[in-house]
């Protein structure tokens, strides 16, 4: 007889990789999962699931090596400061198709900042694609989006970890995975080996070959040292969000105590690093299964805690 969850997804950029290999290990166990609530990363793996079409999300991103990541990526960051992001998303809209979310199998939320309101916004009808759109607008990375009059950026601005929309869901369990967590990497566990700051630089080398190729090597000279200044900046910035995204799960977790709280720690990837979904879903099964084994038997491990 399968065990009914309703499941919350938190944000955390790359490391929403994570997410996939949690969804795999729930099933293979005999979990139906009944509803979603998802912020960010969480909204659009949570939300190509409901859809039943995780699978096509799957293989696109497990094809993305460091330089198709690359290619998506628009060279907009070096004079504004903002990606647009349209050619992830125009490919995400074409794998989703025209998906209202109230005409989904599972019921699903996907959680939005209002900027203007200074409130968060769940998003429970209307268009899939939209919806993931708003909710994954990390600010300073992503242009906001628009929604009936209303500018909307991430949903980890004001809550990372949405667990308030799955209280009314009527399952057996609450769980909710969180991508922010301080436990520490497993023991068990290999990374491959990546020299994660040589490919940060060869990035931003790169974009900045393809938007001054037409310039003289003086002003290249000069570009080069904005790569430096960019580099710094982000990683600046990566810092400061999951610092504040940290404290604010921990604020939220203490009001709405899931069943399972499922803990993805925030030093396996940084939050750009898209270029890595094969070994984010195998750390997400791999701690997975340490949290399940652990709460099924009736205990907890640093991945998995028992809060309810």
């Amino acid at each position: 007889m399968s065990k009914t969850v309703a499941l919350a997804l938190g944000s955390g950029g790359a490391r929403g990789y994570a997410h996939i290999g949690v969804l795999d290990v729930l099933e293979e166990r005999g979990y139906q999962v009944v509803g979603i609530s998802g912020c960010s990363m969480g909204a659009l793996v949570g939300g190509f699931y409901c859809a039943g079409k995780l699978h096509l999300y799957r293989d696109w991103v497990c094809k993305l090596g460091y330089l198709e990541v690359l290619k998506l990526v628009d060279v907009s960051l070096l004079s504004s400061g903002v990606i647009r992001g349209d050619k992830v998303f125009n490919m995400i809209s074409e794998l989703l198709g025209d998906c209202l979310i109230e005409d989904l199998d599972i019921p699903f939320t996907a959680v939005a900042t209002d900027m203007a309101a200074k409130k968060e916004v769940w998003m429970q009808n209307g268009s899939l694609d939209l919806a993931i759109r708003a909710s994954a607008a990390i600010p300073s990375i992503l242009h906001p989006v628009k929604v009936n009059g209303r500018t909307l950026v991430d949903g980890g601005v004001l809550n990372p970890l949405p667990i308030a929309p799955c209280i009314s869901i009527h399952a057996d369990y609450l769980f909710a995975v969180d991508l922010n967590s301080d436990a520490a990497i497993p023991d068990d566990f290999v990374f491959g080996q990546i020299d994660t700051r040589q490919q940060k630089r060869d990035w931003f080398n790169s974009v900045v070959d393809k938007a001054t190729n037409w310039l003289d090597s003086k002003r290249r000279d000069d570009m080069s040292s904005h790569v430096d200044e960019n580099i710094g900046k982000l990683e600046m910035m990566n810092q400061m969000f999951e610092t504040m995204q940290l404290s604010l799960t921990r604020f939220k977790t203490a009001a709405y105590p899931p069943d399972l709280m499922i803990n993805m720690p925030i030093d396996s990837c940084d939050i750009y690093e898209f270029y890595r979904a094969r070994e984010m879903i195998e750390l997400g099964r791999h701690i997975a299964e340490k949290a399940l084994d652990a709460f099924e038997q009736g205990s907890c491990s640093p991945y998995g805690q028992r809060m309810a």
